[in-house]
């Protein structure tokens, strides 16, 4: 679908999956809060004494921080739903089972239990001196599932935005090498020649960024990036000796008081251009 899009459609598509994705961290790190206070609601004296040891002086700040779940709770599962249905609902049922008591539950047992149950603090006891069976603490695996659905969405969310921005980057970059020929059509040699280059350099600063390469210059050439990509094993040395002639090429045309570039040249920078921006990733 995301690949049917136009560049304007794809734009808008990505600005609102940035914003659901700020919505998304806030509803995790809640989630994450939400959590704690669950632990101090289930395990008591126990999650205070390891909190203390954990943080020291910080302890008594943190545990006066801790939402109160039953309160907050509710509000946090309405507005995690809706951004699920949203952004993937194929995990939508999975999440509410998690939350809304089976229908045709006949007893409560460990594996049934839900989070309806753990708001209405529902135990299951047996015997003259009411032995829990299943208790709250049955609640911590299922708000923990609710929780890493959370995250999977997360996970989502950097693959579409990836590929969006991929895909409005590839169209500028093919509408910019279309201008670069109409130029060469008008024999702007020179002009045609350094469009297509700063395509390939803006590209080539692309596969930098995505692969984590690190650039410590603040203006680097073709040939600079081209390099750093072969020393962190992006591109293969016949990729790398392929880019090394379209650099050459670019400093042909960027240079204006050397030789002017012949029509040859800036076509195979320009078909080279293209090739790369749609090989090297």
């Amino acid at each position: 679908m995301i690949k049917s899009l136009l560049p304007e459609e794809a734009k808008l598509v990505a600005i609102n999956l940035e914003r659901f994705k700020k919505d998304l961290s806030k509803l995790v790190e809640a989630g994450g809060h939400l959590m704690n206070s669950m632990m101090r609601e289930v395990h008591g004296d126990a999650f205070d004494k390891q909190v203390k040891k954990s943080l020291g002086d910080k302890a008594a700040a943190f545990l006066k921080e801790l939402p109160k779940f039953n309160t907050e709770y509710e509000a946090w599962y309405s507005e995690s739903l809706a951004l699920l249905r949203q952004l993937l609902p194929d995990r939508v049922q999975n999440f509410i089972s998690l939350y809304e008591k089976p229908k045709n539950r006949k007893e409560l047992q460990y594996g049934n239990y839900v989070m309806q149950d753990y708001l209405q603090g529902l135990r299951s006891t047996r015997g003259w001196d009411k032995e829990v069976v299943v208790g709250t603490s049955a609640a911590i695996p299922q708000f923990e599932q609710q929780l890493a659905i959370l995250k999977a969405a997360q996970g989502r969310f950097d693959s579409s935005l990836f590929e969006i921005r991929q895909l409005v980057q590839a169209d500028l970059f093919d509408s910019e090498i279309d201008s670069a020929r109409e130029l060469l059509k008008g024999k702007f040699y020179r002009a045609a020649g350094i469009v297509a280059g700063v395509v390939l350099e803006k590209h080539l600063l692309q596969v930098c960024s995505d692969h984590q390469v690190k650039i410590t210059k603040k203006n680097p050439t073709i040939s600079e990036l081209n390099d750093l990509l072969k020393s962190s094993s992006v591109i293969d040395v016949p990729q790398w000796r392929f880019i090394s002639m379209l650099g050459d090429i670019r400093n042909i045309c960027g240079h204006h008081k050397g030789n002017e570039p012949t029509a040859t040249q800036t076509e195979d920078l320009i078909a080279g251009a293209d090739k790369v921006i749609k090989t090297v990733f």
